[in-house]
Order: C-alpha cells, then sequence, then structure tokens
C-alpha cells in the first residue's frame, strides 16, 4: 500500500513562494514517476509538474520558470518549489506517483498515475 502525504500549502501574496513537499511510503521510491496536479472547483484536475527517476522533468507551460520540482530518493519525497506566485495558482495541489516510467507525451495525463494524497491548499491573495 503507497500513501502519499502532500503538506506546505498555505494562503500566501501575489510574488510570495511556497514550498510543497509529498512524503511517500509503502513501496521503494527510486522507480517512480512523480507528479503534481491541481484543481479548483468546478474544473477538472491540471497538469503542474512531473519528474522521473530516470531524468526528464516536464512543466505547465504557465509555471515554467516560476516552480520547480525535485526529488530525493533517499528520503522518497518531491519538492514544489513555487516563485512569484500569481492568483491563478490558487488551486489544491496533489501529489500523484505511478510505478513505472511514463513517457514523456502522457506525463500530463492523470490516468497515467496510480496513488494520489489527499492534496494541500494553496492560496494566492492579489
Amino acid at each position: 500500500q503507497v500513501q502519499l502525504v502532500e503538506s506546505g500549502g498555505g494562503l500566501v501574496q501575489a510574488g510570495d513562494s511556497l514550498r510543497l513537499s509529498c512524503a511517500a511510503s509503502g513501496r521503494s521510491f527510486s522507480t517512480f514517476s512523480m507528479a503534481w496536479f491541481r484543481q479548483v472547483p468546478g474544473k477538472e484536475r491540471e497538469f503542474v509538474a512531473a519528474t522521473r527517476s530516470s531524468g526528464g522533468d516536464a512543466y505547465l507551460d504557465s509555471v515554467r520558470g516560476r516552480f520547480a520540482i525535485s526529488r530525493d530518493n533517499a528520503k522518497m519525497t518531491i519538492h514544489l518549489q513555487m516563485n512569484s506566485l500569481k492568483p491563478e495558482d490558487t488551486a489544491v495541489y496533489y501529489c500523484a506517483a505511478a510505478f513505472r516510467r511514463i513517457i514523456t507525451s502522457q506525463l500530463g495525463v492523470a490516468g497515467e498515475y496510480d496513488y494520489w494524497g489527499q492534496g494541500t491548499q494553496v492560496t494566492v491573495s492579489s
């Protein structure tokens, strides 16, 4: 049983930074493809960023250059450093994991991921 637990969300002002973390447990982490998605009420879950153990990170165009995804295999944790936050970044952010290497073109597809965290709220005020 794999569990993902997110932390680090909160209420910030536009231009501020936040660092989200996702701790995994229950299975070897090194072969995971890991990602962050976000969702606002009434909208579909949106891909934000992904990282693979084999390398090759991917980002949503609107966050590239502001957000950075990283992983610590020894601690079975991934992070999402979010800088220059904007009100439109407000959402519940979810961590997702898959036990395999997801091809680049599919990294943003929610259905490719096997496990999800409970989500952490990020609110950016203007």
